[in-house]
């Protein structure tokens, strides 16, 4: 492989055209693209979305073939990624860093750092965790992740990778399960809009929510569903629900409890929208809500205060201190009251007010980036 950029291969459970997985396929999209100027990408990625039986239309397999941002895609069935074509690719390529995209994909991350692990000239090796790590993530499927975490450990991976953290929160979890690993904190980049869209008409006692990610306990919509069963506001609520059913058993639940609101009170389930209509979604709505158990930053988030909407979420994200500065709330899950409290602001806001929480919003998305540095961070991460 002869180019004038370092090589990144990347390996990654999902990458574009699937959508359904969220925040980890638009990290992913959104390096590339920002990143493509500096250094020579290519992506060994599963052959189908999320959640889906078929793999993707009119998408080759098993060769490489040219993605939209100058990046260079393989497209495998995960089931058939051995560990022999893993080495295969990587010999070929020669690539100065390889980057894994989640922390407990057997084919595209414990395989590749075995690999990697067997080669006499290994590449740099950077695993982003993507808030795998957190507390309230670990909780799922606890004994199984805690058994994987022990064995990473025994076998001494952590010695040839460094951990990208996105945020310092997710720093201090890398350290406390691998105290001695390299590890950099580099923020996700996010989607941008250039022109933010007008605020949503607003009138006291009507509000319009929405909900934007996969439908999975680690989201938390069922404990949304359960504050907007038992909220005493009087208000005329409506809450559109965009995502996958990541878990069928799950999303019944959820489903089942939204049928049982009080009068006033819609709840739609609007199915899984693709990432490009996010934005023009957002900008119809007053406020975005997720009381998620963890995120390690929520592009979902992001993109509703870049819209201009103020966002509800729980404390478990990289979002803090919204309410001071008037572009949400972020909650602890135990504190209903707080939730409650929150939705009662939202819905006696009047036009005047609402403008006010929708600049502070945006403004507060503007000087996320403004701050960030990305390049300099992803240089430092890859070097």
């Amino acid at each position: 492989m002869k180019t004038d950029k370092l090589v990144i291969l990347i390996f990654s459970d999902w990458y574009a055209p699937g959508f359904k997985a969220g925040g980890p396929i638009q990290s992913c999209v959104n390096l590339v693209r920002y990143l493509s100027d500096q250094y020579c990408f290519f992506v060994v990625c599963g052959d189908r979305d999320l959640g889906d039986a078929q793999p993707y239309e009119n998408v080759p397999l098993d060769q490489w073939v040219n993605g939209l941002s100058g990046e260079t895609i393989f497209y495998t069935d995960s089931r058939t990624l051995s560990r022999q074509k893993i080495r295969r690719i990587i010999t070929e390529l020669n690539p100065h860093a390889v980057y894994l995209n989640s922390m407990f994909s057997i084919p595209f991350t414990i395989l590749p750092i075995l690999v990697c692990w067997q080669l006499k000239n290994r590449p740099l090796v950077v695993l982003a965790p993507r808030g795998m790590l957190q507390a309230g993530a670990l909780q799922l499927k606890a004994s199984r992740k805690k058994i994987f975490l022990q064995l990473f450990r025994l076998l001494g991976w952590q010695q040839i990778i460094r951990f990208q953290a996105t945020d310092a929160q997710e720093l201090k979890d890398i350290r406390q399960h691998f105290p001695s690993a390299s590890a950099l904190i580099a923020e996700n980049i996010p989607n941008r809009l250039p022109d933010g869209p007008p605020p949503a008409t607003k009138e006291p006692g009507i509000l319009n929510l929405v909900f934007i990610s996969r439908i999975h306990p680690k989201k938390n919509l069922l404990f949304l569903l359960e504050l907007l069963t038992e909220w005493p506001g009087k208000a005329q609520l409506t809450l559109d629900i965009y995502g996958d059913a990541g878990d069928p058993a799950y999303d019944s639940q959820c489903k089942s409890l939204a049928e049982q609101l009080p009068p006033g009170r819609v709840v739609r389930f609007m199915g899984p929208i693709e990432n490009k209509l996010v934005f023009a979604t957002l900008a119809a709505y007053h406020a975005f809500v997720l009381p998620t158990r963890g995120e390690n930053f929520g592009h979902a988030i992001f993109e509703a205060l870049e819209t201009g909407k103020p966002v509800l979420i729980s404390d478990q994200t990289p979002w803090r201190n919204l309410e001071a500065g008037n572009a949400g709330w972020d909650i602890p899950l135990d504190r209903k009251d707080r939730y409650w409290k929150a939705l009662d602001q939202l819905a006696i806001m009047d036009q005047t007010a609402y403008n006010l929480w929708s600049a502070k919003a945006r403004s507060l998305a503007q000087q996320y980036v403004e701050q960030a540095g990305f390049r300099t961070k992803y240089e430092e991460l890859f070097a």
